[in-house]
């Protein structure tokens, strides 16, 4: 085992190494720092579950594993007696595997962990594992072997990190380790087993300063100016959803008019492709740290496979991406002075700023068009149950830490929010959402058409006064760019306007989701050519589904982001005029700047949770109640 890890080092030409172990890993880690000093710079140890001398093995709420024990007929076969090899290839194995992951996850709101838990059990089989464990038991012994003579070898720092509810080992083996290295121990109060992936933003931090600490080298020299507080420059940050770009939008005519009201404010862009396209045209600032986001959406392109997109579970798996997000934002804050970070819709912040709200270090003013989750009728009662547990999160944190928001803002109306309960023994969505948010209106960054515009349109288009008019458009998020330009391309679409055929290929200037539009009268023979495979498709593994696959990174899209001269637009205007909206939006968004009125009453409202991530988090994308899905406003 340990002379493997030895040649990984070789065979990707590392000469020295951080180790990170974790559970059984914790012994492999120390057995290849006391064989191979040379090679390591330094050990972290995540819930180590290792043999020493003077602390007793027994778990959390009993129940003691021998190694005996587990190659022998047990009766009952009860809590950690579950543990068997017996137990596992006469077709107990799915109850161990969901026992063992309860086990390792112990926090409250932990689904998505344990769900991941169990698929990764189940990428094996029962008879591998029994064979994997009996290696381990009987060949090198490294999980049972008392370590203390290995552990006077060790030179390298050692950091711990422990659980005091770790349900798999006691803290004490933590306490006891770290005595024995003489290395640092830090105690995760109320914490479990799994902590890399119940406290993803929590661990990677520590991970980071541990490395730093250990090699210097790695600091980049460089040259810093500090500048005194009342001479810093206006500062904003803005987090544009790159999930449809409705966002952009409206972000934008957000932008302008809070640059109306304090001129010298200097507003950086933290977002993704596609979004970061129409700033850059918009004439705006893209924060270059916006390179290192992880793609929110290419998963969301994968997970809506035949124009059809589960929103709450692409969410849920989006957690990885989610926790890659906001650690990034973690470093841009603290690396540049923000007087305001604005999030429109950035899930990943709201969500893991109040999981960790020591790192908030700015005001903070979070935007939405909806808030909580609503299951699916046909995800029967375990849908219900995680939209619920999801929820109550959502509400616990902001009842706890209702300072990490400085301003929360609906965009829209009340009426917009439905009128159901975020499940049993929950408030009601929309009381709850009346409580805790100020109300926007509509801000969609265009003015609504006249009703000369309309009319002009219409008859561009050949579609009488009383024709209904049906208009298809694809994407959102860039996703539908190049399928709309192939459906362009291949589809002949023939339409009767004074008796005169349009031509083939005829496109719409529809603006960046180019709409094709027909009338019902119409007659449309369709014959799409079928889709080429998007470029630079990856299995995605770790947090994702086995089965899971990014869409091509860095595509362009093919349809103009460049706003149209003549748009077409849906036949319903708004009820509130837009520039009004923004107005009203604004005026909560300064206070933020610390403009306008003095802060008086505290209305801060929502956060749904993105689990693990990646966030969870990140997490909500549903809309109207109308929509399908599991949107709720």
């Amino acid at each position: 085992m340990f002379a493997a890890a030895a040649a990984v080092l070789d065979a990707t030409g590392t000469a020295e190494a951080v180790v990170v172990g974790f559970s059984s890993g914790v012994a492999w880690s120390i057995h290849l720092a006391a064989n191979h000093p040379e090679r390591v710079r330094g050990i972290v140890a995540l819930g180590p579950l290792c043999q020493l001398d003077g602390v007793t093995q027994d778990r959390p709420g009993g129940g003691r594993r021998r190694q005996l024990a587990w190659d022998a007929h047990l009766e009952p076969t009860e809590g950690w007696a579950k543990y068997n090899r017996e137990y596992w290839l006469n077709g107990c194995y799915d109850d161990y595997v969901d026992f063992f992951a309860r086990k390792i996850f112990t926090e409250p709101h932990s689904t998505k962990q344990i769900e991941d838990c169990v698929r990764w059990a189940h990428e094996t089989t029962p008879e591998t594992l029994a064979y994997t464990t009996a290696g381990q038991m009987g060949l090198d012994g490294a999980r049972w072997t008392p370590l203390e003579p290995l552990l006077a070898q060790l030179r390298c720092p050692v950091l711990v990190v422990h659980g005091t509810e770790d349900a798999v080992r006691p803290a004490r083996i933590g306490e006891r380790l770290a005595e024995l290295t003489g290395g640092d121990l830090v105690l995760v109060e109320g914490g479990g087993h799994g902590l890399a992936a119940r406290d993803p933003v929590l661990i990677n931090r520590m991970i980071k300063e541990f490395v730093m600490s250990v090699c210097p080298e790695t600091r980049q020299p460089g040259r810093t100016t500090w500048t005194r507080a009342q001479r810093r420059p206006r500062r904003a940050l803005y987090l544009s959803s790159p999930i449809g770009l409705g966002h952009a939008r409206r972000d934008l005519a957000v932008a302008r008019e809070l640059r109306t009201h304090h001129p010298d404010l200097q507003i950086d862009w933290l977002t993704q492709h596609p979004v970061t396209r129409v700033l850059e045209d918009a004439g705006e600032r893209v924060h270059p740290a916006s390179a290192w986001l992880a793609s929110e959406s290419e998963h969301i392109e994968a997970e809506s496979g035949e124009h059809d997109l589960h929103a709450f579970q692409a969410i849920r798996r989006m957690d990885a991406i989610m926790v890659n997000n906001f650690l990034t934002l973690a470093d841009v804050v603290e690396e540049s002075s923000y007087d305001l970070v604005i999030g429109d819709e950035a899930w990943d912040v709201d969500y893991f700023l109040h999981e960790n709200p020591e790192l908030k270090r700015f005001s903070f003013a979070w935007m939405t068009d909806f808030v909580g989750w609503v299951p699916m009728p046909d995800g029967g009662d375990a849908e219900a149950a995680l939209t619920a547990d999801y929820n109550a999160e959502m509400i616990e944190q902001r009842a706890r830490y209702r300072r990490v928001r400085d301003r929360s803002v609906f965009v829209g109306n009340p009426d917009d929010v439905v009128d159901l309960s975020f499940g049993p023994g929950l408030p009601g969505i929309r009381e709850w959402t009346e409580d805790n948010f100020e109300f926007a209106g509509y801000v969609t960054g265009f003015a609504p058409p006249s009703e000369d515009e309309r009319a002009g349109v219409r008859a561009d288009l050949g579609v009488g006064r009383d024709d209904l008019l049906c208009v298809v458009t694809v994407g959102g998020s860039g996703a539908g760019g190049p399928l709309l330009h192939r459906v362009l391309d291949a589809v002949p679409v023939t339409r009767r306007a004074a008796g005169a055929p349009v031509p083939r290929g005829h496109r719409s200037s529809a603006g960046p989701q180019g709409p094709a539009a027909t009338s019902r009268r119409d007659r449309a023979r369709l014959r799409p050519r079928p889709l080429s495979q998007p470029r630079r498709v990856r299995p995605c593994r770790g947090a994702g589904r086995p089965d899971h696959v990014h869409g091509a990174r860095g595509q362009q899209p093919a349809v103009s982001l460049r706003a149209a001269a003549a748009p077409l637009r849906a036949e319903r205007a708004r009820a509130a005029p837009a520039r009004a909206s923004r107005r009203r939006l604004v005026r909560r968004l300064r206070r933020g700047l610390g403009a306008g009125r003095p802060r008086g009453r505290d209305r801060r409202g929502a956060r749904p949770r993105l689990d693990g991530a990646a966030g969870g988090d990140r997490r909500r994308r549903p809309r109207r109640r109308d929509a399908g899905g599991p949107a709720v406003t």
